[in-house]
């Protein structure tokens, strides 16, 4: 077996750059705090959050929009809150890649959904096994919903080892959590969200900046994680998010050429 087995998705090595900038931590999350009115709109464009950028930037200004519902509001401060929790975690060197940090950050990510901070099954209330809808290419469901949730706990013990130890290179490692995150369906809600807050995570605690995906290409990304799930193949998919990094100019031209990574 290898870790692509135990990680449930694989990728060509190959095409992710292994030399990606990288500079101190607190200059990391102060990029991504001077950014945070447009990673917060991107995030929400992502889910397909009506807020417009400069009604983003009025939230964070501790001013009401009127004229939105209350749960598309709801959603932007929950990005909000999720994002400067991961400041805090980055900036006090607490953020860890973990189940506890994983569950506190979807905390307030769906701090309005009916379960949080729990991977599914174990609360009882809800039995239920979501799904992710495809559109025309059907739908994908995860593993099931147990109660304990024994699977998922082995899961993500077992991603998270293949990922630390076989994984050395921080920014594949982030980039490869994401999708680990989003194909599993930890929670029952907020998955792509708080995965991508981890990537971040971990990008910025080794001082590298953290991925955004712009609002104007959130159809092209939700197409290609279409694509992903039917395939579990996250090569596009990588070399998409490689393209949003704040470096993608220089990105472009790194060939890492032939791997040893195994």
């Amino acid at each position: 077996m290898t870790f692509f087995d135990e990680l449930g998705f694989h990728w060509n090595r190959d095409a992710v750059p292994t030399q990606v900038p990288r500079h101190s931590v607190e200059r990391a999350v102060f990029r991504f705090h001077r950014m945070l009115p447009e990673y917060v709109w991107d995030a929400g464009a992502v889910e397909g959050n009506p807020f417009t950028f400069p009604e983003v930037k009025t939230l964070l200004d501790g001013v009401t929009v009127g004229g939105r519902k209350l749960s598309d509001q709801a959603q932007i401060l929950n990005i909000v809150e999720s994002s400067k929790l991961l400041i805090e975690r980055v900036k006090q060197r607490t953020f860890a890649l973990d189940k506890a940090t994983f569950c506190e950050l979807q905390g307030v990510v769906a701090r309005n959904g009916a379960q949080r901070r729990h991977f599914r099954g174990e609360e009882p209330e809800t039995p239920f096994t979501p799904d992710v809808a495809l559109g025309e290419r059907g739908r994908f469901t995860p593993l099931p919903t147990e109660p304990g949730a024994p699977g998922l706990n082995r899961l993500f013990s077992a991603g998270v080892r293949v990922l630390t130890e076989q994984i050395l290179d921080p920014f594949e490692r982030a980039l490869a959590f994401f999708f680990f995150g989003a194909l599993h369906q930890f929670f029952f809600d907020g998955n792509k969200r708080t995965s991508r807050f981890m990537m971040n995570g971990i990008l910025m605690s080794e001082g590298i900046d953290a991925i955004s995906v712009p609002a104007a290409r959130a159809q092209e990304f939700n197409s290609k994680m279409v694509e992903f799930y039917v395939t579990r193949n996250a090569t596009e998919m990588m070399a998409f998010l490689v393209d949003c990094h704040p470096a993608a100019a220089d990105l472009r031209n790194l060939n890492p050429g032939p791997s040893s990574k195994n």
